[in-house]
């Protein structure tokens, strides 16, 4: 998709349109915009260049506050060799510059002459800070399995696939990119070309629940003994396994899989169950899809449901050199300049299809038979399929915050250095002025005068102390969340002290916990659905369900924790969940032998 003007950009050949129409109808999907294969095209180039994609930067701009050389920059010239992204919502009195539509769109003032720029970031740790209330810890991820040694088995495949895509560094970045955008989406794919790939790496499943000396202790050992017979590579009657890669599994005469039998060169790991969970984690992966590509088909009567999906992007190739410039290419005086390529990504319930530039490249079925896509709200939002920012609503008090900074950086500058008027002494201007200098008068009238200097200004700094306060009630965040204490607020030696200091961090979090945690669950739901229709790990509905277990984001005293677990099992909970509460399992736990 070129970047001319628009009108011309959003217009596609007649035959390239009928060919583009006909494949959209194999989507099986009925859409506007499927419909008409223009107004599609015009929808993903308003997403690429329109008032969304300056609002998107502009988010992240905010929360990253990038910098960027200054080009026109010169030797004369005292500025910083910089600039900066929340420089945008700056006054021209103060930036010499009006601003544009994006973050570094400016354009120069005339007659305006730059003042000093003070830009102090507090939407950026804000965030940081709310992201690392809700995925700063490990999650236990426990499986709704009845049987206790398939509840095991799941658990373990499901820690496998979350570690194989990022395990709690994933976590932090659909939060992260949630709380900038208001919303993420993932796409979970279904990958057997990645089942034997020795590249992919996987985190440590001990951030996902897992203990450090078992998966979960001496129950696990027993159930992944029977993981071979667990497997269940022979397709439902049901079902149909055409449209998904074939992946080789050593199967008996019945088709049921079974593990070689080791020989001399065989190695441990390659007969090891959990060996086996990783191979199958590595068909899973989980494709987040930040706002800037995505282009969600919302159903007429429903804006939270999506009937399909589309992810569009551009991608730079190099284009080769003509035949004029190829001599003088080749001794490297031309360079060949990068062509975008508008890639165009559709998903329906029962087919896939890859679009270049209009042109269909690639196209298969769906075998899911449904969509694949998990959506995120950052908090839940109703009737509306983009949720709340945690970045927008501290824009204003933002561009407040560093304009009054500037102000008072310019006041201090212009104000900052002493004067002296010397009356009735002598050859005063031909002493120079320094600590512990003296002059000598016979003047009984004489006096020396200090003038200027930087001076109090309490209603400046009361404003500048609201803003900040401010921005603490807009974003329930506080420096204390962050250890910053100026003054005495109190004893702060207990769990209960800290959770009324943060309580509104806190609930924000827990609030977040329930968006979050239910597209955890639909994360883990689809990854087993691929893997039972692929054939690999027969599961029914109700086994793909978990519970999710969090952390205590506050730090708690060790001692108070082991006093509320004794009491806990004083009034009849299981030691297993109590255990798992206090972040260990039963294998963790060494019984004092008997002499």
């Amino acid at each position: 998709m070129p970047n001319t003007n628009p009108s011309s950009s959003v217009s596609i050949d007649p035959t390239v349109r009928v060919s583009m129409n006909a494949a959209l109808r194999r989507l099986g999907v009925t859409h506007p915009l499927l419909d008409d294969p223009t107004l599609l095209r015009a929808a993903a180039f308003r997403l690429l260049n329109g008032p969304a994609r300056h609002r998107n930067e502009r988010l992240w701009a905010y929360y990253r506050n990038t910098l960027r050389a200054n080009d026109t920059l010169d030797a004369s010239d005292s500025d910083r060799p910089y600039r900066q992204a929340q420089e945008w919502g700056l006054p021209t009195r103060i930036t010499g510059a009006h601003s544009g539509e994006g973050v570094f769109d400016t354009s120069i003032a005339d007659e305006v002459t730059r003042k000093e720029v003070v830009i102090e970031n507090d939407i950026g740790w804000r965030v940081d800070m709310m992201v690392d209330f809700l995925f700063g810890r490990p999650i236990v991820i426990n499986s709704a399995a009845a049987d206790p040694n398939r509840a095991v088995q799941i658990e373990s495949l499901l820690r496998h696939v979350l570690a194989r895509n990022g395990g709690l560094v994933f976590l932090q970045q659909i939060a992260l990119l949630g709380a900038v955008y208001g919303n993420v989406d993932v796409l979970v794919k279904y990958t057997p070309e990645d089942a034997d790939d020795p590249s992919l790496t996987a985190c440590a499943t001990q951030l996902l629940g897992e203990s450090s000396t078992g998966r979960s202790g001496a129950p696990s050992v027993r159930a992944m003994q029977k993981l071979p017979n667990q497997f269940d590579l022979r397709p439902k009657p049901t079902e149909s396994t055409d449209a998904l890669p074939s992946v080789s599994v050593p199967v008996d005469d019945d088709g049921v899989p079974t593990l070689p039998t080791p020989g001399k060169d065989d190695t441990i790991a390659q007969h090891d169950p959990d060996q086996m969970l990783q191979r199958l984690a590595r068909m899973v992966r989980f494709e987040i899809v930040e706002p800037a590509r995505a282009l969600p088909l919302l159903t007429p009567n429903d804006c939270r449901c999506a009937v399909a999906y589309a992810t569009v992007y551009q991608t730079e190739t190099p284009s080769g050199p003509d035949k004029t410039s190829r001599f003088l290419s080749i001794w490297g005086r031309l360079r060949a300049d990068p062509k975008r390529t508008t890639v165009m990504e559709l998903i329906s319930p029962t087919r896939w299809q890859r679009y270049e530039e209009d042109r269909l490249v690639a196209e298969g079925e769906n075998a899911l038979q449904r969509l694949p896509l998990v959506h995120i709200q950052n908090t839940a939002d109703p009737l509306c399929y983009a949720g709340p920012s945690d970045v927008e609503p501290l824009i204003a008090c933002q561009d407040e915050l560093n304009t009054r900074l500037c102000d008072r950086a310019n006041r201090i500058a212009l104000t900052s250095f002493k004067m002296y008027l010397g009356k009735g002494i002598s050859d005063f201007t031909s002493i120079p002025i320094a600590p512990g200098q003296m002059w000598g008068t016979e003047n009984p009238d004489a006096e020396v005068i200090e003038f200027g200097g930087t001076s109090a200004c309490p209603s400046e700094e009361s404003h500048i102390e609201g803003v900040r306060e401010a921005m603490d009630k807009i974003s329930g965040t506080s420096p204390i969340a962050a250890g910053a204490i100026k003054g005495r607020i109190g004893r702060l030696t207990s769990a209960a002290a800290l959770r009324v200091t943060m309580l509104a961090l806190l609930s924000r979090t827990e609030r977040k916990r329930i968006t979050y945690g239910t597209a955890i669950a639909q994360l883990c739901e689809l990854a087993l659905a691929w893997l039972d229709r692929a054939g690999l790990f027969a599961t029914t509905p109700a086994e793909r369900a978990i519970h999710i277990h969090w952390s205590n984001p506050i730090p708690a005293n060790e001692i108070e924790r082991l006093d509320e677990a004794r009491a806990r099992l004083a009034i009849g909970i299981p030691r297993a969940v109590v255990l798992r509460e206090l972040g260990y399992v039963d294998s963790d736990i060494v019984e004092p032998q008997s002499k």
